[in-house]
C-alpha cells in the first residue's frame, strides 16, 4: 500500500509517499516551515499545501508533536495551546479531503524503527528518543508500543528535560558537543533508572551526529542511531495509517 506519510515538527512539516510493504520512501521528502503561530487553522492550511504538492487523494499518516488519542490532541508542548482537545483527524480530513490517521510523532518514528530499523527482533524494552526541537519518546515492550509517553517532559535537575537536553538546546545555549552530550547522558541514565531498557535508539535531528557525542554516553543499555535517521517519522506515520486502513476494511471475526 502507498500512503502519504507526514511528520509535523516544531520547526518543519515534511512528507513523502511511502511504500509501506517495503518500508521505503518513494522519492525525496518535501518540506515547508511550520507556520507561526502553529494554530489548528494554520497547520491545516500547511498540510493542505503538502497534499497538493503531491497531488494526493489517498489516506494520510500524520506524526504529530503531542499526545494523540483517537485523533484528538491532548497536549501542546511544542505547538499552539489552541490544539488542546482539538479533533485533529477530523480537521485535517475536512481541510485535505483525505482520511487522516494521527499518532504522536515519536511513536511514529518508533514504529518505523521497530519494523524496519534498529528495533527489529528486539523483544525486551526498547526506548526511542527523538532529539530535535524537543524530546519525543516511544516505548516498546515485547514489540508492543505503549503510546504517548512524552518522557521529554520529565523533570531533570529541577528543569523540564527537553529544555536542557533537546538538540535545539545545543544551538540555543551555544554548547559544545561534550557538554551537550553529558546532558543527554544524564537524561538517559535517569530513564535507565526508571525503566531499565534493553536498548536506546536515538532519532530526530541529532541522530546523524551520534559519533560527535557518543563518548559522553555511559549507560548499561546500548545506544544506537535510528537507521531511518530523520525520516523515521514519515515512514512510521505511513505504517500507522496502513494499519488503520487495513483494520477498517478487515471483515469481522
Amino acid at each position: 500500500m502507498q500512503i502519504l506519510g507526514v511528520d509535523i515538527g516544531g520547526t518543519g512539516i515534511k512528507g513523502a509517499l511511502v511504500d509501506t510493504a517495503r518500508g521505503q520512501l518513494l522519492g525525496e521528502p518535501w518540506q515547508l516551515a511550520t507556520p507561526r503561530p502553529a494554530t489548528p487553522e494554520n497547520l491545516a492550511r500547511a498540510l493542505t499545501q503538502l497534499v497538493e504538492h503531491f497531488a494526493w487523494r489517498g489516506p494520510i499518516g500524520c506524526g504529530f508533536p503531542a499526545t494523540v488519542h483517537h485523533g484528538v490532541v491532548f497536549t501542546a508542548c511544542n505547538i499552539d495551546p489552541a490544539w488542546v482537545n482539538t479533533d485533529a483527524a477530523t480537521l485535517f480530513r475536512q481541510a485535505t479531503g483525505c482520511r487522516c490517521h494521527l499518532l504522536n510523532d515519536a511513536d511514529a518514528a518508533g514504529l518505523a524503527e521497530m519494523r524496519f530499523g534498529q528495533g527489529q527482533g528486539q523483544n525486551g524494552v526498547v526506548m526511542l528518543l527523538t532529539l530535535g526541537t524537543g524530546i519525543g519518546s516511544a516505548v516498546f515492550v515485547g514489540g508492543t508500543l505503549h503510546p504517548n509517553t512524552e518522557l521529554g517532559q520529565l523533570m531533570l535537575d529541577g528543569e523540564i528535560a527537553e529544555l536542557r537536553c533537546a538538540y535545539a538546546a545545543l544551538a540555543r545555549e551555544q554548547l559544545d558537543w561534550p557538554v551537550w552530550g553529558a546532558r543527554v547522558n544524564r537524561f538517559l541514565q535517569r530513564l535507565e533508572y526508571l525503566f531499565n531498557p534493553d536498548l536506546f535508539i536515538l532519532g530526530g535531528g541529532a541522530s546523524a551526529q551520534l559519533p560527535r557525542f557518543q563518548a559522553q554516553l555511559h549507560t548499561r543499555a546500548p545506544v544506537v542511531a535510528a537507521r531511518s535517521l530523520n525520516q523515521a517519522g514519515i515512514l512510521g506515520a505511513a505504517l500507522h495509517a496502513a494499519e488503520q486502513e487495513a483494520g477498517a476494511t478487515a471483515p469481522p471475526a
